[in-house]
């Protein structure tokens, strides 16, 4: 069954020639913001973001602290009165200081429908062009750390929290516009309820008996401080990674309020050493398993649903997005040790208190041959790829 076919119209829309127009009124980020969830009704393994949050995404300096230092033009493609397809062009000043003439594009979606889909992508291009730009990479959507890549492997799989699902279509259109990939993002999953290797959990047990080596949880009574902590390990720990780009103060006070009511204590460590914070490992509930059946809605009845969720915090499903090193200790057998102890720690907690079974790291990219050595030794596997196209303007 063909989960992605374009949705039904009129004959005289199917006919209709393909017109691209900027987002300019609340009916058009209405629609813009809609397509999606009438594109991927019907298949299993998509995830309906609350709208809420897909609407702050967009919404400008108000709602998203990005658009301080980026600017972005939302397109949609209609054939007669039907939307067929969106796209959003976006130029970061902190990726154009770091990677001159480079603009992007996301929010990507359309039916099967070559054309429209070319003709967003040229429109997009066109943009980053009149912007000044030299070259398009994409999709990111908005940023890096937002929902990067384009899922080209594992659409049998349903998404973890933060990440997203895309149409297979899609790849042949990005690609048949003349997108080569810029790098690959893996997520890497395993079964975590009955512990890992014994080599892994002597390395641990070894780093317990440590007396230099604590790892401890997040003291949510200290949340802004902790937060500040460490997403700043995170900024000089990933400073080297390709397409990095730093989160700023205001986006450092607003992650940690969008993340502080699915943050829970045991789930979070940091690693000190010498009673220095060094390292630190963030894992995730899966909260599209809560948002699963709210169809996008937290009214009328969707936010009592959500909260009682959270209250519980049980979840089959986590999700390790993020995961740091100061920069001193990187490539030191120090480093994977105390990835070892932050991994074990909240293993423990995800399966005792948490109830889960499975867990899913990343993304990790795909030459980060650190992290891919610590997730084979846990007997991860990739479960979805994610790719980043590019392309001269």
């Amino acid at each position: 069954m063909n989960l992605h076919r374009p949705a039904e119209g009129t004959a005289a829309e199917a006919k209709a020639a393909v017109e691209i127009r900027p987002v300019a009124t609340r009916a058009d980020r209405r629609a813009f913001l809609e397509l999606p969830y009438r594109l991927y009704r019907g298949d299993p393994n998509w995830r309906p973001p609350l709208r809420a949050e897909a609407a702050a995404l967009i919404g400008g300096p108000r709602t998203n602290p990005w658009f301080t230092h980026g600017r972005a033009q939302l397109f949609l493609a209609r054939r007669g009165e039907r939307v067929v397809g969106r796209i959003s062009a976006h130029v970061d000043d902190l990726v154009v200081a770091r990677r001159p003439g480079l603009g992007q594009w996301g929010l990507f979606e359309c039916e099967d429908d070559p054309e429209a889909g070319a003709c967003l992508l040229a429109h997009a291009e066109a943009w980053l062009r009149h912007q000044g730009m030299t070259r398009a990479e994409g999709p990111m959507s908005l940023s890096i750390w937002d929902e990067p890549g384009l899922l080209v492997s594992g659409h049998e799989t349903a998404p973890v929290v933060m990440m997203g699902h895309h149409a297979p279509h899609l790849r042949r259109i990005v690609e048949a516009a003349g997108y080569a990939k810029a790098k690959d993002l893996h997520a890497w999953r395993l079964p975590v309820a009955n512990g890992f290797p014994e080599k892994v959990n002597r390395i641990v047990a070894a780093g317990e008996r440590n007396p230099r080596i604590r790892v401890r949880k997040v003291d949510k009574a200290r949340f802004e401080a902790e937060a500040r902590l460490i997403l700043g390990i995170l900024n000089r720990a990933w400073a080297q990674n390709w397409g990095f780009v730093p989160l700023t103060e205001a986006e450092v006070a607003h992650v940690g309020r969008k993340l502080k009511p699915i943050i829970y204590p045991d789930l979070v460590r940091v690693a000190e050493l010498d009673g220095a914070p060094v390292a630190f490992m963030m894992t995730l509930p899966d909260v599209n398993e809560w948002t699963a059946d709210l169809g996008g809605r937290l009214f009328p009845f969707g936010w009592a649903k959500l909260l009682l969720r959270i209250r519980r915090g049980r979840a089959r499903f986590m999700r390790v997005p993020l995961m740091g090193v100061l920069p001193h200790l990187q490539g030191t057998r120090m480093a994977s040790l105390l990835a070892f102890m932050m991994i074990e720690h909240s293993r423990r907690a995800a399966v005792d208190r948490h109830g889960a079974t499975h867990a899913e790291i990343g993304w990790i990219l795909e030459d980060n041959g650190p992290m891919i050595s610590i997730a084979e030794a846990i007997e991860a596997t990739i479960a979805r790829t994610y790719r980043i196209y590019e392309k001269d303007l």
